[in-house]
């Protein structure tokens, strides 16, 4: 496996020789045109990246020829040098040296600057005027150029989109095919498919791998937003950002900025106080804002920490009471998670005041409903005084999900493990009816239980959620998912095993029906539908 190091010298490497075909390019149509202050002004900007990115990564000799390059262009755009003959072979033996310089990087000693060059490239820098004649004296045009591609190309993200679902597609086929190989018994055909097998798999990963991406490629892009939302909020802020080299498929990324950018917003604008309520406070008069990265199994968590004032639980009991999402009586009873779960509903907003950045109604909902599109969880951690934090828990690919498979009324289903808790046994006397809901002490946690069939199959006005007569044994095999910190046991017939599926969407009119993510087929050719876990957690809290 490659180190960081490595994919970060391959991607400058390919993106420096981008540059270098694009100045050779651009210094041809300026020899035609030396007027062209656009041609000018983008072979400038050619090289100031390119000395950036030299001078970052630590090849200072490239950092220092593209350097006196680039100051040669900039008092040709002042007008302070003429692009005569001498200059622009001075210039474009420059240019060819840069070349060489990044060719060689693996092996230096190949590409040495030129030290009778570098001499001519100094004397237009310092001499600031035309007296360069001698310069040409000293060159030769290279007539005996080498061509070379870069290793490394530049792939539009919807082609390796395609190229996924076909993965995919592949993927169904293949558990079809070992499914019916082993219905055969051939052992010759056992061969062939699990050879199928191992490399449809090695596919996948391949094609999940090109499509990952630094998660420094948006937290990069905060320092500045951070800085201009605290200086309008009249706030002093310190970012602090943690495992940029994580990475994650393109797309989740994508799909989450507005949302990483909307709690950055809030984090200043509600949780991080102003300097001087800070220290009335003892705190530092600097808020303190993390975002960090870090790999969990086949998960990547994103978490966003403040040290602000945290979140007012009794104004998030009231504005609930309120919104009569919970009675008066009730509120005091619900857990601390419960409560905050409030937060994500649609309209809850704290914000008493309209500012550049807060107020204008767009709750979180908004976030909640773009981690939940692509199969992503978030959670909320406050303590008064002390902060709070925003907890991403996103899957490292859409296309193909972890998923735990059963059956209800020998139909065949599946939920996505992100959703997924655990999975327990339990006697029928251990579930209790309290009214019309089902209720199980769980690990010390009172949740509410279901019978899937009911949900499934049984007309809504028939439904009984406490109807324990209905279900078939005496033991009881129960999925513990999660969503929104709400835990909701589902009590299913038949519990099988763990696989990756590649979820398909359902076509209208399905695709109206909430309980349902998508559908899967399966190795037997039996198709799978897949179960939508936030849609099943509302509908029944909604009913409890």
């Amino acid at each position: 496996m490659k180190s960081r190091e490595q994919e970060y010298k391959e991607i400058f490497i390919a993106e420096a020789l981008e540059y270098f075909d694009a100045l050779n390019r651009h210094i041809s149509d300026l020899e035609r045109n030396p007027q062209d202050d656009h041609v000018l002004a983008e072979i400038f900007r050619l090289l100031h990246n390119l000395k950036a990115n030299a001078k970052a990564i630590g090849y200072l000799q490239i950092s220092d020829v593209s350097h006196k390059l680039e100051t040669a262009f900039s008092l040709i755009r002042n007008k302070e040098l003429s692009f005569s003959d001498e200059v622009v072979t001075v210039l474009f033996d420059g240019i060819d040296m840069l070349g060489e310089l990044i060719s060689n990087i693996d092996n230096p000693g190949a590409g040495e600057p030129d030290p009778v060059l570098l001499r001519n490239l100094d004397i237009i820098v310092d001499n600031l005027s035309d007296s360069t004649i001698e310069l040409a004296k000293v060159q030769k045009y290279n007539t005996s150029r080498k061509l070379s591609l870069s290793d490394l190309i530049y792939i539009q993200i919807k082609k390796l989109d395609h190229l996924l679902n076909l993965v995919g597609e592949l993927m169904i086929d293949r558990d079809r095919i070992l499914s019916i190989s082993r219905d055969l018994n051939n052992d010759e055909l056992m061969s062939v498919s699990s050879h199928l097998y191992r490399i449809t798999e090695e596919l996948q990963y391949s094609v999940m791998d090109a499509r990952l991406v630094n998660v420094g490629s948006l937290f990069n892009k905060f320092p500045r937003i951070v800085r201009d939302i605290a200086v309008a909020e009249k706030k002093e802020v310190n970012l602090e950002l943690i495992g940029q080299d994580i990475q994650i498929d393109r797309n989740i990324l994508q799909i989450i900025t507005d949302s990483l950018l909307h709690l950055v917003r809030n984090a200043i604008t509600h949780g991080i106080e102003k300097p001087e309520e800070r220290l009335k406070a003892g705190k530092p008069k600097e808020g303190r804002l993390a975002l960090t990265a870090r790999n969990d199994r086949e998960n990547v968590i994103i978490r966003l920490t403040d040290d602000g004032k945290g979140i007012d639980f009794k104004q998030v009991k009231r504005a609930a009471i309120d919104r009569k999402m919970v009675t008066a009586d009730a509120v005091d009873n619900l857990p601390q998670a419960e409560l905050l779960s409030f937060l994500f509903e649609p309209g809850f907003s704290l914000a008493k005041e309209v500012t550049e950045y807060s107020g204008r109604g767009v709750g979180l909902d908004v976030v909640k409903n773009a981690i939940d599109s692509i199969g992503g969880r978030i959670n909320i951690e406050s303590e008064r005084g002390k902060g709070t934090s925003f907890i991403l828990r996103l899957p490292t690919s859409i296309a193909v999900k972890g998923a735990l498979l059963f059956e209800v009324d020998d139909i065949y289903y599946a939920i996505p493990l992100i959703h997924t808790e655990s999975v327990v046994s339990m006697d029928i006397s251990e579930l209790h009816e309290v009214g019309d809901v089902l209720l199980a002490d769980i690990k010390g946690e009172t949740i509410t239980v279901v019978y899937l069939n009911e949900l499934l199959n049984a007309p809504q006005e028939q439904m009984r959620l406490g109807d324990a007569t209905k279900l078939k044994g005496q033991v009881q095999n129960i999925i513990i998912v999660s969503y929104n910190n709400r835990k909701l046991g589902l009590i299913v017939d038949k519990l099988y095993r763990q696989q990756d599926i590649v979820v398909k969407s359902l076509k209208k009119p399905l695709d109206n029906i909430d309980i349902y993510g998508g559908v899967t087929l399966l190795g037997t050719g039996k198709v799978c539908l897949v179960l939508d876990v936030p849609a099943i957690t509302r509908f029944f809290t909604n009913r409890r």
